[in-house]
């Protein structure tokens, strides 16, 4: 009798990892305390996508996580950590979700009219609601901007609420964020990852949509802004901050230009970003930078990162920012002993969302309180900022500190009590979290975002992102950053309708101009090319040293004079420094160090791919996922350095594959190819001058066809051999030839022809004229006459071009502002 099919019934693998999960539930969480049938319809989703396997799906969500770009980087590391998302998204039904929203509207309203008093007519201290060290003792108070009215009016444009759940259901105020509020962007990428991952989900829970908010704040800044159509960029610190990657998603997301300080310019009380094109004005900026960073005329003037004279063009009106400096003050833990007090003044209402209980020390009473009920506490910095008596950053609990501790930080908070705050210990609810192939609960919080709408009203991203402890103690002072995020889904019973930032597709407006490219990109871009062009030409050179001709047949080992002469550029190039002797031991540990070395100031392979990995990680807004993760692929193991040599030729051919292939002929893509044609035209100059001259071997003429990769190409041509002319011909001269000298000089011409001039007066600017008359020194050659003179000329006349390309296009310093003819715009 045949075996009938085990049917797969996802509903029956949802009801028992539920059952499963809840049997060892200790109570208070979200998803057995509600009992939420929105809670089963997800789990059937998923397994619908997974099967059984709850580890596959951890895996699949990290992959569509890694597949967006996601990432995220701790201070003080020099690489990006994968971004730890789950596969089991946060709950929220739309009905609770509503009362959540109107608590955060209420509260982001009540910030707004708390920073624009204390920035204003200070009423609130003046009146003694609000003790005046509570707001000059924050480092966050920034004194140069009192009396300052902000363009559009308002200071507050986009805040971020950190909540916790209780046990019993109850949602609470953990911390606010104002200063440069992070988040938005991991939410959105978690959305998409989660859509991936489950892609029923959205339709079958009427799940809210995120476009709709990103949309509105998009439109509310540019609604506040002077001019009708506005340039708007993303003020990041640079790569190197830690959420980097979310500030380069939501950039490319939102259509805004990433930017950062040394794009910058002010001059005459406006902004400028510095372009290709000249200086082109900006009209808003919504900053990640510390506001203290922001312009070290005005704030700290030790700041490399910020504009000069940015608080002038701010002041005039000419610029917005979001937020307005200074808005961080209300950051302060303190700020929680008062908030609801104030909000019953200010709004006749109570917090919606209240606050965890906390009791700020710079008050008597309150002092006498915490020290009482010091081991029932958390204590913490009052203001953020590090404190003498704390054993770290971070708050602590009383009745875990040792007997030394303890009475260090008693001392200190009698010494300075306004340092100090003594905070509740909250409890927090669970949620689902798959650890290896099953649901554990874990602790979580909540960073829910709320933005300024083009009608002035607030609104809150149906959603946002939970973050998920490690460890089961529900404690959230415990529980710290979290360990891993998880989307939060607002389901309801209305259908959602679509709506996308992407253009309707009947619409008919076209565009072919992608935008501005900043000095900063293109310098990127044209380096980016030279990098991998110079790496991929090291590497052809090794290959070749060890005996391993890249495209004639078989391998001989090459003469001791050819493998000197390749000696010799490898050890001009600055990759290894020269071996003790042409044994193959002394070869073999030298092509090591050119190939691998990352350490000793050698410039090997490693290390051209090093620099070309860290811009493409300051370049995530602008390159594809695919190519950045070629450029962030670990360098090769196999045990056999010609196996490790070939990958990594293969690595580059897939990178040249997709810059030529993928990217859009924009000026970002020219000063990309400009940079290889540089590049490999400078490494094809200095073979020849090695290999093609008078006097040549065979192994040598047969090392400068490897070289210039046109083996095949000379085979084809000539099949009696190998001579010196044609192969120079070939290598050298020849314009149909794509590896050749005279194909990249005509590259190079026609990408400076293309790329935009500052005057109209039809005239060749510098970079143009050097190139115009390196393409005439080259087409003048022929392979009989070439020598070392030409090629020394050639070489020479290479780097002019690049010089000149740089002064023209790249930052200066401030020589774009002292140089005439540049265009306002």
């Amino acid at each position: 009798m045949a075996t009938q099919p085990v049917l797969f019934d996802a509903a029956t693998h949802a009801r028992r990892w539920i059952d499963d999960y809840c049997a060892h539930s200790t109570g208070g969480d979200v998803l057995c305390a509600d009992a939420d049938p929105a809670w089963t319809a997800m789990f059937e989703e998923l397994s619908a996508e997974v099967g059984d396997d709850l580890g596959h799906a951890r895996e699949r969500a990290q992959r569509h996580a890694a597949d967006i770009g996601t990432g995220f980087r701790i201070i003080g590391e020099a690489d990006e950590r994968p971004w730890p998302l789950s596969p089991v998204p946060l709950l929220i039904a739309a009905d609770e979700w509503d009362g959540i929203a109107r608590g955060i509207v209420q509260r982001a309203e009540l910030f707004e009219t708390i920073v624009a008093d204390l920035y204003g007519p200070a009423t609130l201290v003046s009146r003694g609601l609000v003790p005046a060290a509570l707001v000059t003792g924050s480092p966050f108070f920034l004194r140069p901007l009192v009396g300052l009215e902000p363009p559009g009016g308002k200071h507050l444009h986009f805040v971020a609420v950190d909540l916790g759940r209780g046990p019993t259901g109850e949602w609470r105020v953990l911390a606010d964020h104002l200063r440069a509020p992070s988040g938005a962007g991991y939410a959105l990428e978690n959305r998409l990852a989660v859509n991936r991952t489950m892609g029923g989900l959205q339709e079958r829970l009427s799940v809210a949509r995120h476009a709709p908010f990103f949309a509105s704040f998009r439109d509310g800044l540019a609604a506040l802004c002077r001019r009708s159509d506005p340039r708007i960029g993303l003020l990041t610190p640079g790569r190197y901050n830690p959420s980097y990657a979310e500030q380069a998603h939501l950039a490319r997301y939102l259509g805004l230009l990433l930017v950062e300080g040394a794009d910058l310019a002010a001059l005459e009380d406006r902004v400028y970003v510095r372009t290709i094109g000249g200086l082109k004005r900006i009209d808003a900026l919504w900053r990640r930078l510390d506001p203290r960073l922001l312009d070290p005329l005005a704030f700290d003037t030790h700041s490399q990162i910020g504009v000069p004279g940015l608080i002038d063009a701010y002041a005039e009106g000419n610029v917005l920012l979001a937020n307005a400096p200074g808005a961080g003050v209300l950051e302060a833990p303190a700020w929680n002993a008062f908030l609801p007090g104030l909000a019953t003044r200010l709004t006749g209402d109570d917090l919606h969302l209240p606050n965890i209980a906390t009791w700020w020390c710079g008050g008597k009473r309150e002092r006498e309180r915490v020290v009482e009920e010091f081991d029932h506490l958390l204590i913490g910095s009052a203001f953020g900022a590090a404190t003498l008596g704390l054993p770290g950053d971070a708050s602590v609990a009383g009745a875990e500190l040792s007997l030394e501790q303890r009475a260090r930080l008693l001392a200190d908070i009698a010494r300075r009590p306004q340092d100090y705050v003594g905070q509740e210990i909250v409890r927090l609810s669970t949620m689902p979290v798959v650890a290896g192939d099953a649901l554990v609960a874990r602790p979580f919080t909540l960073r829910v975002f709320a933005a300024r709408g083009p009608d002035g009203e607030w609104t809150v991203l149906p959603g946002g992102f939970a973050r998920i402890g490690e460890h089961p103690d529900p404690r959230a002072a415990v529980m710290g950053e979290g360990n891993w995020s998880a989307d939060v889904c607002i389901h309801g019973a209305e259908p959602v309708v679509p709506v996308s930032l992407l253009p309707a597709p009947d619409s008919h407006h076209v565009r072919r101009n992608p935008g501005t490219l900043p000095s900063r990109v293109a310098d990127n871009f044209f380096w980016l090319g030279r990098y991998l062009e110079r790496g991929e030409a090291l590497l052809a050179a090794i290959r070749v040293m060890l005996g391993n001709s890249i495209d004639a047949d078989g391998g001989a080992a090459l003469g001791p004079e050819t493998v000197g002469k390749l000696v010799g550029l490898i050890v001009a190039s600055g990759a290894a420094p020269a071996p003790a002797g042409l044994r193959r031991s002394d070869l073999a540990q030298f092509a090591r160090t050119a190939m691998e070395a990352v350490d000793g100031g050698w410039q090997s392979v490693a290390m051209m791919n090093r620099h070309a990995q860290a811009i493409g990680e300051g370049s995530r807004d602008r390159l594809s996922a695919d190519m950045i993760r070629l450029l962030d692929a670990p360098f090769p193991t196999q045990r056999g350095m010609l196996d490790r040599a070939g990958t990594l030729q293969r690595r580059y051919a897939a990178i040249a594959g997709l810059s030529g292939e993928h990217m859009g002929r924009t000026a970002a893509w020219r000063f990309h190819d400009l940079g290889r044609r540089i590049e490999r035209a400078a490494a094809i100059t200095r073979a020849t001058r090695a290999f093609g001259l008078p006097g040549a071997s065979l192994d040598d003429l047969s090392t400068l066809l490897d070289l210039g990769d046109s083996q095949i190409s000379y085979r084809q041509r000539y099949l009696t051999g190998i001579a010196r002319v044609p192969v120079v011909d070939l290598v050298a001269l020849d314009p149909g030839n794509p590896r050749a000298l005279a194909f990249q000089v005509e590259a190079i011409c026609e990408h400076l022809k293309a790329l935009p001039v500052l005057e109209d007066d039809g005239m060749a600017e510098p970079q143009q004229e050097e190139a115009t008359q390196l393409t005439a020194r080259v087409s003048v050659a022929t392979a009989t006459t070439l020598d070392v003179e030409t090629l020394n000329d050639v070489e020479r006349r290479l780097g002019r071009v690049s010089d000149a390309v740089a002064r023209r296009y790249f930052l200066q310093g401030a020589e774009p502002l002292r140089a005439g003819g540049l265009t306002l715009a």
